[in-house]
């Protein structure tokens, strides 16, 4: 059993992701289900990898990380123009509509219709929380939760 969180642990955890007016964006707390990262896989950013380094079971922390080292800075090269013929198939979005573009790779990306004007329709790609500090409370539940399950497993089938 794992006692603290190390470069390349597992990680079950419960967070709420806070933006700078106090407002909730995200918690696993309110489905009641946490949320499992591997550290060193690349699906976090080493600033927030950092912050879980050394907590144990039971370890609450609350940190804030700026928005390059979070969600990245505002990109204007990811705000798109498009005309009102691009949605001829699905009609004209309302401001505010989330909608999925589908990539040249074929791959989904949803963006956010900014504005309709008279034959433009602007598409923000960013994050919808890039450029803003999020803070982050977070409370470890396990630690290589996976390693234990088939540490488990390998026990029943010996036993």
């Amino acid at each position: 059993m794992t006692e603290q969180v190390k470069n390349s642990s597992a990680v079950l955890l419960h967070f709420s992701l806070m933006l700078e007016d106090g407002s909730v964006a995200e918690s696993t707390k309110n489905s009641g289900k946490p949320a499992l990262f591997r550290l060193g896989d690349n699906s976090l950013s080493p600033e927030l990898e950092s912050q879980l380094i050394g907590l144990k079971v039971g370890d609450k922390h609350r940190f804030t990380l700026q928005p390059e080292d979070a969600f990245g800075s505002n990109n204007p090269d990811l705000v798109q123009f498009f005309t009102r013929k691009d949605f001829a198939h699905t009609g004209v979005p309302d401001p505010g509509a989330i909608i999925l573009f589908t990539a040249m790779d074929g791959s989904e990306m949803p963006g956010l219709i900014r504005e309709v004007a008279c034959d433009s329709i602007t598409v923000d790609f960013n994050h919808p929380l890039a450029g803003h500090p999020v803070t982050f409370d977070v409370e470890i539940v396990e630690i290589d939760p996976q390693v234990r399950e088939s540490e488990s497993k390998n026990a029943d089938i010996a036993g």
